[in-house]
C-alpha cells in the first residue's frame, strides 16, 4: 500500500518531533542541570542546559514581550507557513520534501519546548580541538540543520545541472 503524500509529510514531521522530545525527556530525567558527561573524550560531550534565548542563547536577556514575539509568535507563524508550503507545493522532489519536513519538525519541537517549559532543552556539544566547536544544541537543532544543508545541496546541484 502506497502512503499518501500528506500522511508521509505528517509522519516525517512527527518522527522529528518525537525523537527530539524523547531525547529531551531522557536528558531532563537523567541529568542534573549543568551536569556534563563525556561521551567521546572531550570531543563529544553532553551537558544539560535550558536555553531561554535563540541560537546560542542570543536574546535570552530580551524583555518578555519581545521574547514572546521573536521567539514564539514569529517562529510559530513561519512554521505555519512552512507547513502550508510543504502541503500545497506538490512539485517538491522527495529529498526536498524530507528536508522541509525536518526543518518543520525541529522547529515545532523547539517551539513546543518554549510553550511548555519557557525554554529549550539543549544537551549536545562538539569540540574538534579548536578546529570546530559548537554551542550546546539538541536533536531538533540537528533536524533543522540537516534540512537546511540538504536544501542548500539540492539548490547547488540544480544550478550545476542548469
Amino acid at each position: 500500500m502506497k502512503l499518501s503524500r500528506i500522511a508521509f509529510i505528517i509522519l516525517v514531521i512527527a518522527f522529528n518531533i518525537l525523537i527530539d522530545q524523547i531525547s529531551k525527556v531522557m536528558v531532563r530525567s537523567s541529568f542534573a542541570y549543568g551536569e556534563i558527561k563525556n561521551l567521546i573524550g572531550d570531543t563529544f560531550v553532553m551537558q544539560y542546559v535550558e536555553n531561554e534565548g535563540a541560537f546560542l542563547g542570543m536574546g535570552s536577556d530580551m524583555n518578555p514581550t519581545l521574547k514572546l514575539i521573536l521567539l514564539l509568535i514569529l517562529p510559530a507563524l513561519v512554521l505555519g507557513y512552512l507547513i502550508y508550503y510543504i502541503i500545497t507545493n506538490t512539485s517538491l522532489d522527495k529529498v526536498s520534501l524530507i528536508a522541509f519536513c525536518c526543518i518543520a519538525g525541529g522547529g515545532i519541537a523547539n517551539v513546543f519546548d518554549r510553550i511548555v517549559f519557557g525554554s529549550v532543552t539543549d544537551f549536545f556539544h562538539v569540540d574538534l580541538g579548536g578546529v570546530f566547536r559548537t554551542g550546546i544544541f539538541n536533536v531538533a537543532d540537528m533536524s533543522v540543520t540537516f534540512g537546511m544543508i540538504v536544501l542548500l545541496y539540492m539548490t547547488l546541484l540544480s544550478r550545476k545541472k542548469n
